[in-house]
């Protein structure tokens, strides 16, 4: 299973991204799949994820508002599109995969893609 997270780059503040991320050998329809990131000198944090079965989605308080998940099966891919970006966005950002919404953790981690917001 490889989960390839793109998408990312340097933008200004207030600009607008969108992460893809592209899952092999696994169906993303059966999977919960989510976003993290990572800020330097930080612990890796949870920004959003989606269901398999509703495509109900879930988001940090940080990005609500901002941020939206969502996925197209047919392509084995999420995405998060980021609008009115922030400098305390910029973070490695890592999509992920698990099977059950209850679960506490995920089974399959991406290798992340550099998200960078200047002021």
């Amino acid at each position: 299973v490889q989960l390839q997270a793109s998408g990312g780059g340097l933008v200004q503040a207030g600009d607008s991204l969108r992460l893809a991320c592209v899952a092999s050998e696994l169906t993303v329809s059966h999977y919960v799949m989510g976003w993290f990131r990572q800020a330097p000198g930080k612990e890796r944090e949870f920004v959003s994820a989606i269901n398999w079965s509703t495509s109900s989605t879930y988001y940090a308080d940080a990005v609500k508002g901002r941020f939206t998940i969502s996925r197209v099966n047919a392509k084995s891919t999420v995405y998060l599109q980021m609008n009115s970006l922030k400098p305390e966005d910029t973070a490695i950002y890592y999509c992920a995969a698990k099977k059950s919404w209850f679960a506490s953790e995920y089974d399959y981690w991406g290798q992340g893609t550099q998200v960078t917001v200047s002021s």
